[in-house]
């Protein structure tokens, strides 16, 4: 059974403990998150384009892993790749996230995870020539973030 996204603890400010976050079981995290939260952060699928709540937004925040609420990225990095998909030049920090070589539709990508909670986030790309301080695209599904707007 999942629970309503309105009526469900919100974890936003403070992340739990690596600890915490890793020791969650299957069932645990389908009651925290919605269908389509848990198919994205915990199965590593992806949200169709253009669907997202966070493709188009530039609200200035902090951008938190929708599963456990670590910052993760920053407004400032945002930018408009039209690919679909929130796109970020940056993590907040390199320990906020880690990297698994995903080879599952034949071609090898990189996906990027939560470094607290190993949710799946998207995948990042690099060499693609957006004009952007580091070259590099992260390419997240909404449904794996949680904007924090600055007050």
């Amino acid at each position: 059974m999942t629970t309503n996204p309105e009526s469900r603890p919100q974890e936003t400010g403070t992340a739990p403990s690596p600890e915490a976050a890793a020791a969650r079981t299957d069932a645990q995290w389908r009651e925290l998150l919605t269908p389509m939260e848990y198919r994205v952060l915990r199965e590593a699928g992806t949200e169709p384009p253009n669907t997202g709540e966070y493709v188009d937004t530039t609200t200035t925040g902090v951008y938190e892993c929708r599963a456990c609420g670590a910052e993760l990225f920053r407004s400032e990095t945002k930018f408009s790749a039209h690919c679909g998909w929130p796109s970020f030049f940056a993590p907040l920090a390199e320990d906020r996230v880690r990297y698994i070589e995903d080879t599952s539709l034949g071609m090898k990508r990189v996906e990027v995870r939560c470094a607290t909670c190993d949710s799946h986030l998207g995948h990042v790309f690099e060499g693609e020539g957006y004009d952007t301080p580091t070259d590099l695209r992260y390419c997240m599904n909404s449904v794996s973030l949680r904007l924090v707007p600055e007050a």
